[in-house]
């Protein structure tokens, strides 16, 4: 299992180390999002979405994202089939175009492209990585039953590195997948079971379910309780939502206003409460002629509403990432990842190494045999 999964684990390793540090290394160059704060009102869903239409009108809008005054407001488009995933980023005040952004370039999303896919083609590569990893779970439990000592009294050699001039590469090499191997399981575990929960939806469910999950643990968008009505182009109740929001959440980091799809879904927002983390955020359904607010059988609604079992799941991600601990914990995901990488590494040589020794073996048995030894 080591040998069919290490060289695809060592790339979603490596890419993952890559992709930690996207926002913080994105904060440092992303001008275009920051503006000077006005005493004017920011400027409404409807318009925000007209503005940025006018530089994609042929695509759908998927959000607009309202952050603190001094944010820009990010309009993103998003389709399926075929992908497209961009960014418009309006002045909050006069609705100017900012900053276009495509989410599918840069290095970024050539690092989550290798991270998920191999670079390979979605449906093929998915299924690669998502079984590579997978595996990756059982290499990792065989490995610590491996490393576990018969008597307690060797367990201390291979908890430490006791390296001398004389010591060969070969006994550096075992050291250092035994040592930095045992250490480091416990993480890489959490990274590969988070992994797997997003790639399979059986796992999904069945971690759901294990942890006591009652509610419908995917995402729904619910539909109106009431019957399309009569509005004002300029009274759109949707355009009064924010406001309201932010009156009624001080302390929320930002909104993502979701438009509906058609005249009987309902309008959602998501409420974030604290930056580059996602699982405590607030999904909030709204009628989309009265703004009557409507709950949600799914895991994901209003956070103070959710169970273990809920929070478990909407926590995978930021788990996954190390975004739970904040800085912290991204470093820690950071390092995890890179000592998955050399785990497949330094367990080739030592198969390689052991494969060679056996060959070696064997031509000696042959050659005494042949010699009639």
């Amino acid at each position: 299992m080591g040998l069919l999964s290490g060289l695809i684990v060592f790339m979603v390793a490596v890419t993952g180390c890559g992709w930690v540090f996207k926002e913080e290394i994105e904060g440092l160059y992303d001008d275009y999002s920051t503006v000077s704060p006005q005493a004017a009102p920011m400027i409404t869903p409807t318009n925000a979405r007209k503005f940025a239409k006018a530089v994609f009108p042929e695509k759908s809008v998927h959000g607009t994202l309202y952050q603190e005054d001094e944010k820009a407001i990010e309009v993103i488009f998003y389709e399926a089939e075929p992908e497209f995933y961009q960014s418009v980023y309006l002045d909050p005040y006069s609705g100017k175009v900012l900053h276009v952004k495509d989410h599918l370039s840069g290095f970024f999303a050539f690092m989550l492209e290798g991270h998920m896919y191999l670079w390979l083609p979605r449906a093929v590569g998915g299924k690669v990585v998502s079984i590579a990893v997978f595996l990756f779970l059982f290499v990792l439990l065989s490995g610590l039953v491996l490393w576990w000592p018969k008597k307690r009294k060797y367990a201390k050699q291979r908890l430490t590195f006791k390296w001398k001039a004389t010591t060969t590469w070969r006994r550096k090499n075992v050291d250092l997948h035994r040592i930095l191997g045992f250490y480091g399981a416990a993480l890489a575990f959490v990274l590969a079971f988070t992994g797997s929960v997003m790639a399979f939806n059986w796992f999904y469910y069945a971690v759901y379910k294990t942890a006591g999950g009652e509610k419908a643990p995917q995402f729904i968008i619910l539909e109106n309780s009431s019957f399309p009505g009569t509005v004002e182009r300029d009274t759109l109740p949707i355009d009064r939502l924010i406001p309201l929001l932010k009156t009624e959440t001080t302390h929320a980091k930002s909104y993502e206003i979701h438009y509906p799809h058609n005249d009987s879904s309902s309008i959602y927002v998501e409420i974030a409460h604290s930056k580059g983390r996602y699982y405590n955020s607030d999904y909030r359904f709204f009628d989309q002629y009265t703004l009557k607010e409507i709950e949600t059988p799914s895991i994901y609604g209003k956070y103070r509403d959710a169970q273990f079992a809920d929070k478990l799941i909407r926590m995978n991600y930021d788990i996954h990432v190390g975004a739970i601990g904040g800085l912290a914990g991204k470093i820690l995901a950071f390092l995890a990842s890179a000592l998955i990488a050399s785990l497949p590494l330094t367990g080739f040589l030592i198969w390689w190494g052991r494969r060679k020794r056996s060959e070696a073996t064997t031509k000696k048995i042959q050659v005494r045999e042949g010699a009639g030894i």
